[in-house]
């Protein structure tokens, strides 16, 4: 069977990877949101469940069929969202606003024009965008000495030494010495553990006005501009051919099936994504596929048993996780550099899209990914536009 065969050891450490920074860095955030509508402990575990089975099937199955690797995840920037506007709004009246969402997404995926409008996006400004949103992870990577420079020093001289002699598996000796070293400490909080399955939640949906101007709005714009804008700068950057719509209309049905038990919105990944596209997942693209898979997988667990699992990733470190995504990014970061600086006739563009993009600066909303690339693109416009045409 092809997928047992093109199943490796370093393709499942990326999955593994992949949901360890896309969880941990956000899930609080997640927590915060569904607290604003007043959920309860058991409203809170069906959003994990809810979420959990949706990124996970999501990027489970077209991995699988189409052979490529597919990552999709929850709207980070649109959990946000939620958490700064939901007060005064009922769990129904999120429910309401979170179809309302994956309605629109589904119409985005389904009219082709987020895909359209992405095509005509040069390949230096989208190699740049990556590389902004990239880079904060890569600094942070070192960033994590300031508290924990023992344990940052292991990982990056295990990963000086994986690179040299086993380069497909350095992610897997990073990862294997960091873990060692944090439970060698004493660090690993294992207390938080407790094996039960997650029960989802059904809610009734309530539309309003309000909900939809205030909620289902905002969580559409920043989802489509700060989420799916990136990753699909990733599938480009990482030379990949998929079917885009298709792939988003797939989120929003996703979402309208399970926003009733509390996902707010699905979206491509662009992070977690650069993690199972780049070389440390596997050396042939061909088979980097089932690291999308094995993070499918991990995710389809997590919804399952969504207050253990959250447990069992929580137990590391933050300065681990934030050292072991810094150190697997570099590769992808680097190349993305490389694209977006080779040009000297668009160079300053590309340079001012990779700033606005790893400013991090949040206007109206709306996050430093989508100003990135609105920067970049004026940037070009008046430097280029009329003289030559950007190389794709």
């Amino acid at each position: 069977m092809r997928v047992l065969q093109d199943l490796s050891l370093s393709a499942f450490v990326a999955g593994f990877v992949a949901v360890l920074v896309g969880f941990t860095s956000s899930v609080a955030i997640v927590f915060q949101a569904a607290l604003a509508f007043g959920a309860t402990p058991a409203q809170i575990s069906s959003w994990m469940w809810a979420l959990g089975i949706g990124m996970g099937l999501c990027s489970l199955l077209p991995s699988l069929w189409w052979r490529k690797p597919v990552m999709v995840a929850w709207s980070t920037p649109g959990a946000a969202v939620l958490a700064t506007t939901g007060a005064g709004f009922s769990m129904a009246d999120a429910v309401g606003a979170f179809l309302l969402c994956g309605l629109l997404i589904t119409l985005a995926g389904a009219t082709g024009w987020f895909e359209r409008v992405m095509k005509r996006i040069p390949m230096p400004l989208a190699s740049a965008l990556l590389a902004g949103v990239l880079a904060r992870f890569g600094v942070e990577a070192f960033t994590a000495a300031r508290t924990a420079l023992p344990l940052v020093l292991l990982m990056l001289a295990a990963y000086l030494v994986g690179r040299r002699w086993w380069p497909r598996y350095a992610v897997v000796v990073v990862l294997a010495a960091g873990t060692a070293f944090v439970a060698w400490q004493g660090q690993l909080r294992t207390e938080a553990i407790a094996w039960s399955w997650t029960m989802p939640v059904f809610t009734a949906p309530r539309f309003s006005v309000e909900a939809a101007v205030s909620l289902a709005l905002p969580l559409f714009i920043v989802t489509m501009a700060s989420q799916n804008l990136p990753g699909v700068a990733a599938i480009q950057a990482a030379g990949y051919e998929m079917p885009v719509s298709r792939i988003i209309t797939l989120t929003g049905l996703a979402t309208l099936v399970l926003a009733p038990f509390g996902a707010f919105a699905l979206n491509l990944s662009a992070i977690t994504a650069a993690i199972c596209m780049g070389r440390e997942a596997h050396p042939d693209p061909e088979r980097r596929y089932m690291a999308a898979a094995s993070c499918g997988a991990i995710y389809v667990v997590i919804g399952l048993f969504g207050a253990a699992v959250t447990g069992v990733l929580t137990a590391f470190p933050r300065e681990l996780v934030a050292a072991i995504a810094g150190l697997a990014l570099l590769g992808t970061i680097g190349s993305g550099l490389h694209v977006a600086l080779k040009d000297d006739d668009h160079r300053e563009a590309a340079l001012i899209a990779f700033l606005v993009t790893l400013s991090g600066v949040a206007i109206a909303g709306i996050g430093s990914a989508f100003w990135g690339v609105v920067a970049g693109t004026i940037a070009w416009l008046v430097q280029q536009y009329g003289r030559s045409r950007f190389p794709r």
